[in-house]
């Protein structure tokens, strides 16, 4: 078992020198700062161990290692804080020059002479690609007109940055950005001294939370990623859309949240929670929409001497109540003073608070974001009948795109509970009203046809003066919020309510009744006139809840009403699939698998239902081991047939910073999910894979489940090795989310959420999530089918099958990011040696099957051999990221010993934070 440290990246090293130069300008000015704020003494060994760990991962001198780690151990817990600090720090900066050198790469490869094409995922490549398959421009606009995509933010607390320090991140990225303009020495200069201040805020600023985030705080955390990002972005990607299209885009883009809404294993989340965040989201919106109106009368100085404008917008004008004779004779400004106005009022209507942007007049508020709209349009389209278009596009066409996009509700908040807990409180609602004293005990065919019955009675079970339970109070108060909220924000405002846990069809028909109980469902159940405001989405999330996917959802809807009444609703039905307890269950392979398999089998369930639009709704988490790596290639490995422009994704913790907190990155990121679903539906091949791919697939997943759970779940004392020998316990002290680490008090692995799982084993750098069992069953299967046939087929698997490219280019990525030196550092905090060598064995006896069956396959024994961009990420990242995990381990190996005070623990906290910024991967 050695390290996977992968090789220097094969490319012109000119290309990389801006990124060179700019991570050399970063370190040496953290550098300064260290040696200014904690002395000569801590800076000569900050670079001691920095020059030690350069030689050691990149040279494998294995002396520098041995040096490393006597200087590493004899660190003082001060003095190991300074140096955690410092390395953590690094890890920060040299993502925000990454990111800048992203961005630099992409532009210039456009205009790089002899660049005949555009970078995959970008929206110019695709549409090179519709055009090279003959595919005609209206057919793109027609799959957009019925297209959805959504990336959905959650709260999941793998998201380990405070905001502090993703501000101070953002202003050094901006200055980054203007450095490459500069060409005046002084000018220079005055950049080097404001990079060097923002610095030196950075080490200023704790690294840590010292409180818990609140459901609130993480309201308030996933809102800057709209202000930075979304709200400008968002419009810009649809006029690159249109650019292409050469026509008006139709709506298809939309953003999703969990946050306030997500109560599954979080008590912290009621109904108060899912107001506070529509009402926070809705005064982001018209706060953004105000202070562009503001811009835009500013802007709008149009004189009616020298233009004429429309009937319709002086009419507008006349209604703002403005008598300022600075502005007669000024019909625009007018006009955007009314609109102003309104939204103003709008704001006092839905949130009560006018915000920053008080109206001038009293004026009426809208009803409806299509009546801003309307208003919008009125003085967009005098101004192109009036040689004003050029106008329309700078800010005018982008803020009515914002309002098409963002409505009052800014995005869509799903709401989320387990199945059990819908039973638990129809069990109550029931016996209190004397229609069955044990609901829970019924069999589920009685279940079910109890709860038909109740659906099509008129009467609720809830009594006006009985008393219930708190927990059934708590979600009688999330149902009551939804019906008044979404008469508030909009139909928009919620849609979905996911079912965590789906098991049953009845787990399907209790949300139904509930919604009945609360008045979210209208009609007679089984009638006609029958219809429910949120779309009941199952989410099947273990191994056996992906199997079962497809037979429940075709019993589901061979249930008497069920169908006319989704049709009624809207025709649509969300599927949600869940990437983290089918791998945490199954392993790695067979999670994907089984995925796979459900998708397709789901797929061909509607499309003998014509008349409804299924949308699958891809739980992705960071971590490959969580449904994570590149969404492009995610989205293009689909099954055919099943993405059809309908899409969601969720976006996790440490992903959602660092894919949209720079919001030039943020519009790529959102251009690539746009870019992947139009090609997986325009070009995606209608047939599935070779019977002879689906069998060894299917195979291969057999025998992975089979070797991944002999060691996860058969192997005496892996749980107690898991708990030792990872971070996992000290990982519950770092305050990074409002939602508890287990979903019961206990040290069950079924029962441990699969985030914290998925981020322990990332800090120890194993990765077990990402990988394990694959080597086992590519040897089995080698064993039974014959090495030369079985390996060509492998082979042949690997070239013509996006699914199965896809799965080995993640597998890759997880074994690069590993380092096997380093995970037996952490195997060495188990207590029982004897426990310890054993598991440690048998995971490093995997690790070298997983990469010998990967390397022979890929025909490499290079990591990240096809994305050089990675690898040198790689490359330059470990030695700052080993000296990090040492002294976790040590400061971990003090801390359980009994040496608990402020410094080491606060160490442990600051080495979690710095190893999760290096690798980008926390859960």
């Amino acid at each position: 078992m050695h390290a996977t440290v992968p090789p220097a990246p094969r490319r012109d090293p000119a290309k990389d020198q801006p990124l060179i130069d700019d991570i050399r300008l970063l370190g040496s000015m953290l550098g300064d700062i260290v040696r200014e704020h904690e002395g000569e003494t801590c800076f000569t060994i900050v670079e001691n161990v920095r020059r030690l760990s350069v030689s050691y991962q990149r040279d494998n001198d294995d002396r520098a290692g041995h040096a490393l780690e006597l200087i590493l151990r004899g660190l003082t817990p001060s003095q190991a804080v300074s140096v955690m600090r410092a390395f953590s720090y690094f890890s920060h900066l040299a993502n925000i020059a990454e990111d800048r050198h992203r961005v630099r790469r992409r532009a210039l490869h456009a205009h790089e002479p002899g660049s005949a094409t555009h970078q995959d995922g970008s929206l110019a490549r695709s549409f090179e690609r519709f055009a090279e398959a003959r595919i005609p421009l209206a057919k793109v606009a027609e799959t957009l007109g019925r297209a959805w995509v959504s990336p959905v933010l959650t709260a999941h607390p793998t998201e380990v940055q405070r905001k502090s320090i993703l501000d101070a991140e953002l202003a050094i990225a901006e200055l980054l950005v203007a450095r490459d303009g500069l060409h005046d020495r002084r000018d220079i200069e005055r950049n080097d001294a404001m990079l060097r201040t923002r610095i030196t805020q950075l080490w200023q600023t704790r690294l840590l939370r010292d409180r818990k985030l609140t459901v609130r705080d993480e309201i308030e955390n996933a809102l800057s990623y709209y202000r930075t990002t979304f709200l400008r972005e968002i419009p810009r990607l649809y006029a690159e859309v249109e650019h292409f299209l050469g026509t008006p885009a139709p709506s298809f883009f939309r953003m999703g949240n969990w946050i306030g809404g997500d109560r599954d294993g979080n008590p912290n989340v009621d109904g108060t929670t899912l107001d506070v965040a529509l009402r926070r989201q809705c005064e982001t919106a018209l706060d953004f929409y105000l202070g562009e109106l503001h811009q835009l009368g500013a802007e709008l100085s149009m004189s009616n001497t020298l233009v004429a404008c429309s009937p319709e917008l002086t009419a507008l004008a006349a209604s703002s109540r403005d008598d300022s004779p600075h502005r007669e004779g000024e019909p625009y400004r007018r006009a955007a003073l009314a609109v102003s106005a309104r939204v103003s009022a709008t704001r006092v209507a839905l949130t009560g608070e006018a915000g920053a942007h008080p109206a001038r007049a009293a004026l009426p508020a809208y009803a409806a974001p299509e009546d801003l709209h309307a208003d919008l349009e009125l003085m967009a389209a005098s101004l192109r009948a009036h040689h004003g278009g050029a106008l329309v596009d700078f800010r005018l066409g982008p803020l009515l795109r914002a309002v098409d996009v963002f409505g009052f509700h800014l995005a869509t908040v799903d709401l989320r509970q387990s199945s059990d807990r819908h039973e638990e409180t129809l069990a109550e609602l029931m016996a209190s009203a004397g229609v069955e004293p044990a609901y829970a005990a019924l069999d589920e065919a009685a279940k079910q046809a109890l709860l038909l019955r109740l659906l099509g009675e008129p009467r609720p079970l809830r009594l006006p003066f009985a008393s219930y339970s708190d927990r059934a109070t708590s979600e009688f108060g999330v149902f009551e919020a939804a019906r008044r909220l979404r008469a508030a924000y909009g139909p928009e405002s919620l849609r979905h309510y996911i079912i965590s846990h789906t098991e049953t069809v009845s787990d399907l028909l209790e949300v139904l009744l509930l919604q009945k109980e609360f008045g979210l469902m209208h009609g007679t159940f089984g009638g006609p006139d029958a219809t429910a405001e949120l779309i009941v989405s199952p989410l099947f999330e273990t191994i056996a809840d992906l199997r079962n996917a497809e037979p429940i959802m075709r019993a589901f809807y061979a249930l008497p009403g069920v169908e006319a009444l989704v049709v009624a609703s809207g025709a649509e039905q969300d599927i949600m699939l869940g990437y983290s307890d089918s791998n945490k269950d199954g392993g790695f392979f067979t999670s994907n698998w089984e995925l796979y398999r459900s998708s397709t089998q789901l797929a061909r369930l509607f499309d003998a239902k014509p008349g409804i639009t299924m949308r699958l709704f891809h739980g992705r988490g960071g971590t490959v081991g969580r449904g994570g790596g590149p969404s492009y290639q995610a989205i293009l490995a689909q099954p055919p047939g099943t993405v059809r422009g309908q899409i969601r994704l969720t976006e996790q913790g440490e992903i959602i910073s660092s894919k949209y907190s720079n919001p030039e990155i943020g519009r790529r990121n959102l251009e690539t999910l746009v870019a992947a679903s139009l090609e997986a539906t325009l070009l995606s091949p209608a047939d599935a894979a070779p019977d002879g791919f689906l069998e060894a697939a299917a195979s291969l997943s057999e025998l992975s489940m089979k070797a991944y759970r002999a060691v996860v779940y058969d192997t005496p004392g892996f749980t107690d090795y898991f708990f030792a020998a990872t971070p996992i316990s000290e990982i519950a002290d770092l305050n990074i989310g409002s939602r508890p680490a287990s979903r019961k008090a206990n040290r069950v692995i079924e029962d441990l959420r699969a985030i914290p799982w998925s981020f322990s084993w990332g800090q120890s750098r194993v990765s077990l999530p990402g990988w394990f069992g694959f080597g086992s069953a590519v040897r089995d299967l080698l064993a039974e089918t014959g090495t030369e046939d079985g390996m060509a087929l492998l082979r042949r698997m690997n070239a013509e099958w996006p699914f199965f490219r896809t799965v080995l280019s993640n597998l890759d990525m997880v074994l690069a990011k590993a380092d096997a030196a380093v995970a037996r550092r952490y195997a060495e905090l188990v207590p029982d040696r004897a426990l310890a060598d054993r598991i440690f064995d048998a995971v490093a006896a995997e690790w070298a099957l997983t990469t010998t069956a990967l390397n022979d396959i890929l025909q490499t024994t290079e990591r990240l051999a096809d994305n050089p961009s990675l690898a040198r990420s790689i490359a330059h990242r470990f030695p700052y990221i080993t000296p990090l995990n040492h002294l976790q381990v040590d400061l971990i190996r003090r801390f359980r010993a009994g040496q608990t005070d402020d410094k080491v623990q606060r160490g442990i906290l600051i080495s979690i934070n710095g190893v999760a910024a290096g690798l980008r991967n926390t859960g």
